[in-house]
């Protein structure tokens, strides 16, 4: 036996006991003749203590221990008497009475602590060290236990977990596929799923009405902060439901995981906003409510009442008010500015409106427009002495909301109003059910093409499939899309004409999803499906700023496992038994 306790298990009611204790070195101090070890495992940490008029050999074994050392320790239970109030097991140590070191450490490249000294990278490069930091392995206790929550409620509810393929077929519409080689079908590919929609569908028509994964899925995308090549999914459908069925099931769900995880009570109802309304209040189609700055539309104030050409030419005049902050100096305005108009925001320039504590109005635009329309636009916002006004404007409206929009989460972050220990959850619905890529210069789907057409917009269909709304809905938590799904077209003929709005040949849809199509004709149920992303609902729990930082062993923002060195070249032989042959690129 190993060890007989773990090193957070021992209480001050546990004096005089033998144990036995094993696990990692945290550190060690040598004071006089005594020599004192951190001993630390996964439950906790123990103090260890070693007696030098106890016994000089044992003690001068202890003294040769480094940091993570991996040993075992018998001894007796004491209490301690300089008590340490910030440890669980700070009433106690161990007077250890022998030592065994199960194997020895070379100097780690970063100290394992919680307020480590080691940077991103040369963490991820060892990462199974990094795991051994209390507060990386909290992040995976909360994942592990939320999991067990999930499957616990979703079982509860009838739901069947079905494993579905991992290699599967390449489909279009959607993001980047990552692609596996077939050696036993030589030029032909698998891929790697970038959820299991098709699949899960399927298994609706097979009469499993209830079902869930929590599944692998996998994307190759240019990556941030809330994406990694390889995420998990808590994938779902149901069949015989309507939107409000969907809706209210999985609610309930996230209200329980908020109740056991967080002691958090959501309200009875959450909210739900259309995606028209949060993209004209909020700019974004997944809103953070945890502050308030709604936009306010100003075209009738501003647009052909001055002499600013900027905004007489204007389709689009919004902006936010930010209270409290008409003292910003010359200085932070023009910080702002240059925020606005750096690449990854694309405006061109920032007006700002002091409403100064005194009553007086100051502008960047106020020689263009008389104090009148100055006052108009302080009625207009509603604002009040000592505010201040930013407002951009823009020939689109939409891209001028989404600009506007991250300067306004920009203004929350200044003014610490994005409270991570504050949960504010609303639904978002009536999506789009196509939107324009410029890229492939054509409509493509919003979500995916077995989204159902709002029932009411169906005649639109054919004339202005722009105008057709989707039932489809995301769940939103403190402005992340936690996730999403929609209810499916389960009608041949209505899949039939998606596709063809989508650009697809009879032909191509055949060849693309000719297994779908040819299960609807066995008589498809009506379902519809959602899938939460589980990385990010951890890190909204855990209060992390990157799903990286829940997820075991993750990729960096170049979608490279610095830890394993991957991806790496193939050797010669497995790509001729592949059949491939490279012709990169080089640049000279």
């Amino acid at each position: 036996m190993y060890r007989t306790n773990t090193c957070g298990e021992l209480r001050l009611s546990d004096a005089g006991k033998q144990v036995t204790l094993a696990g990692w070195v945290q550190r060690s101090r040598k004071m006089g003749g005594m020599t004192f070890v951190d001993l630390r495992d996964r439950y906790g940490i123990t103090q260890l203590v070693f007696n030098e008029n106890d016994d000089a050999e044992l003690c001068a074994a202890a003294n040769k221990l480094g940091r993570e050392y991996c040993i075992q320790v018998e001894g007796t239970v004491s209490e301690r008497q300089s008590k340490n109030a910030n440890l669980p097991t700070g009433d106690i140590e161990i007077i250890v009475g022998k030592l065994n070191v199960l194997s020895e450490s070379i100097t780690p490249p970063f100290t394992i602590e919680d307020n480590t000294d080691g940077g991103d990278d040369i963490r991820m490069k060892y990462r199974y060290l990094d795991l051994r930091r209390p507060c990386v392995r909290k992040n995976l206790e909360l994942r592990h236990r939320m999991t067990i929550l999930i499957r616990n409620f979703l079982d509860s509810k009838d739901f069947i977990e079905v494993e579905t393929p991992i290699l599967i077929g390449s489909t279009p519409e959607g993001a980047r596929d990552f692609v596996v080689p077939s050696r036993m079908n030589p030029g032909q590919f698998y891929a790697l799923p970038q959820s299991p929609q098709t699949l899960k569908q399927l298994l609706m028509v097979s009469g499993f009405d209830r079902y869930f994964q929590i599944a692998k899925c996998f994307r190759d995308e240019d990556l941030r902060a809330d994406r990694q090549p390889e995420f998990t999914q808590i994938d779902c459908e149901m069949s015989f439901v309507d939107q409000d069925d969907v809706i209210n099931l999985f609610e309930d769900m996230a209200r329980h995981l908020f109740k056991e995880v967080r002691g958090v009570e959501l309200p009875a109802k959450l909210q739900q906003m259309t995606w028209a309304e949060a993209m004209r209040r909020f700019g974004s189609d997944k809103p953070d409510l945890r502050f308030g700055m709604e936009f306010i539309e100003l075209m009738d104030v501003l647009k052909g009442t001055g002499e600013f050409g900027v905004f007489n030419e204007a389709e689009y005049i919004g902006g936010i008010c930010v209270p409290g902050c008409a003292n910003y100096t010359r200085k932070q305005l023009d910080h702002l500015t240059d925020f606005v108009k750096r690449p990854q925001v694309g405006a061109k320039g920032l007006v700002w409106v002091k409403f100064n504590e005194d009553g007086t109005i100051k502008s960047s635009i106020d020689k263009f427009y008389s104090p009148e329309v100055m006052q108009r636009l302080k009625e207009k916002t509603g604002a009040g002495n000592g505010d201040l006004l930013l407002i951009m404007s823009g020939a689109s409206a939409n891209k001028t909301r989404v600009q506007l929009c991250t300067l306004r989460l920009e203004m929350g972050d200044r003014l610490g109003l994005r409270d991570k220990d504050k949960f504010e959850c609303l639904w978002i619905i009536d999506f789009p059910l196509f939107e324009w890529s410029d890229e492939e210069q054509r409509l493509m789907s919003t979500h995916h093409p077995f989204t159902m057409p709002n029932p009411d917009d169906i005649p639109l269909l054919e004339e202005h499939p722009e105008r057709v709304r989707a039932k489809a809905y995301d769940f939103v938590c403190n402005g992340i899309e936690v996730g999403g799904g929609s209810l499916r077209i389960h009608d041949g003929k209505l899949q039939e004409k998606m596709f063809n709005i989508l650009g697809f040949t009879p032909e191509r849809a055949m060849a693309q999803f000719g297994f779908l199509i040819n299960a609807f004709k066995y008589g498809a149920p009506p379902h519809a499906g959602l899938a939460f992303g589980l990385d990010r609902f951890v890190s909204i729990m855990a209060g992390l700023d990157s799903i990286r930082d829940c997820i075991a062993f993750p990729k960096n923002n170049s979608g490279r496992d610095v830890m394993l060195d991957a991806p790496s070249f193939l050797d010669q032989k497995q790509l001729d038994e592949l059949q491939i042959k490279l012709d990169l690129n080089q640049e000279k």
